[in-house]
This record gives structure tokens, sequence and C-alpha cells, in this order.
């Protein structure tokens, strides 16, 4: 089951942490990885790193906040690749401050790259899936846009948007063969949360609040990403599925 043989996945934000551990996951289920990133040394690092364990990765460099330089660097490798079957929009960027202080401009960055810059990537890609009738788009949603959390107005507004987007995309592209999910992580060790994981104080908040107790893996993240880019999830679309630990269904 999961043998993804054949197919070729686009992971944004892949050259570390989540994103990184699922292109590893995908390429060990047989398929072709694309890694992104924004620093080419990065990139190359995280290529030569799955290469030495005898996957077939590719780089691709470009920054999520720049549509027209992403589109552009997408259609070029599909001239090499032929196909992308595979999007796993994971790519994402945050602000922390307190609500009266939060800047505009800062507000409408955050929404660009975590919204629009998405939709944009998605929707390209869509058009190439809708011509072979199948494809698998997966977006790194958040359980903050399920629940409020504060300092992070900008961003809890985005992935409260790009969950709506799963549901209306669903609507368009289901009948063209293309499931459109999202995976919604709750608190997860990567090299990105280590100031949290260090903190002794969150950690008592987090033991207290989460019926797992404690940190998800990005292993966690990655293995449900590798189930909806299988075609055995095919009947599945729409669908927000939170890694947590069971933080978000408890009143704990």
């Amino acid at each position: 089951m999961f043998n993804l043989e054949g197919h070729t996945a686009l992971v944004t934000g892949s050259s570390r942490g989540i994103g990184h551990e699922t292109v590893r996951a995908l390429a060990r289920q047989g398929a072709q990885v694309i890694i992104n990133g924004r620093n080419p040394d990065t990139v190359a690092q995280a290529v030569a790193a799955l290469q030495s364990e005898g996957c077939r990765a590719l780089p691709l460099v470009f920054d999520i906040e720049d549509v027209p330089a992403t589109l552009a660097a997408v259609d070029q490798i599909l001239t090499q690749v032929g196909t992308i079957d595979i999007l796993f929009a994971n790519a994402a960027l945050q602000h922390r401050e307190p609500l009266l202080s939060f800047p505009q401009h800062e507000f409408e960055r955050i929404l660009f790259a975590n919204l629009t810059a998405q939709w944009a990537l998605g929707r390209h890609l869509a058009s190439h899936m809708m011509a072979r009738e199948y494809g698998r788009i997966i977006f790194t949603g958040s359980i903050t846009g399920l629940r409020g959390k504060r300092e992070i107005t900008a961003y809890t507004a985005a992935k409260s948007a790009l969950h709506g987007l799963v549901r209306q995309w669903t609507a368009e592209l289901a009948c063209h063969g293309i499931t459109v999910n999202a995976i919604a992580p709750g608190y997860i060790k990567t090299e990105f949360t280590q100031a949290l994981v260090d903190d002794a104080e969150f950690n008592q908040w987090l033991n207290s609040r989460s019926p797992s107790v404690g940190w998800g893996t990005a292993q966690d993240v990655a293995s449900t990403a590798v189930y909806l880019a299988a075609r055995e999830s095919g009947f599945i679309s729409g669908q927000v599925i939170t890694v947590d630990g069971g933080m978000t269904a408890t009143m704990m």
C-alpha cells in the first residue's frame, strides 16, 4: 500500500523540519521528490542527503513570497520532470506581536505568504493536474486555524482561510480526480520549535493541555502526508486533519 513509484512530489519549505521529513517519507515510498527552499546551499545539502540514501531528489529554489518567480521556477522544473502529481504546500511565514501593536504591513505580508501565495501555486499546479484527471494537493494548515492563540492574529486568519480554501477547492476539483486536504499540526518538535522545547514552563503547560502528553514529531506529520498523497486516499478530500495528540479534541 501507499506505493508512490511513478509519482513526482513537490514539497515547499522542505530543506529542513517537517517539510524535509515529508520529502524523505515520500521518497521512501518510491516518489521522485522536489526539494524547495529559499537558500540554495541549504537546498543542495538536503538534496545530497536524500540522494545519499538512494532517493530520487531534485532541487528547486524559490521564495514563496515571490509568486512570479515561484511559478516560473515550477514551470522550469516541469520541463524536466514532465508532471507533478503531488503538491505539499508546506512553506509558511510567521510574525508574533500583540494585536493592538501588530503592524498592518506585517498582517498583509503574513496573509499573502500563507494564503495568497499558496492559492497561486496550488491553482497553477491544479491546472496541470486537471489535464491528467489526477492529483493530490495538501496544504499545511494549523490548529491555530481551529483555536485562537495570542499574538499571531495574521497567521490565525490566514490558516483559517486556508482551511476554507481546502473545502472550496474540493467542490471544484474533486470531479477532476484531484483531492485537496490540509494537515493541521499541533506542537511538533523540530529545530524551529527548539526554544519552546527547552522552555520548562511551556512544557509544563503543554503536558497539562495535551492528552497525549508532550511533543509530536515531524514523522507524525510526514506519515499523514504520505497517506494523503497516495492513491488509496482518493475518496478523502476537503478535510483538515489535525496531528496534535488530541489537543483540539479535548477541554483539558
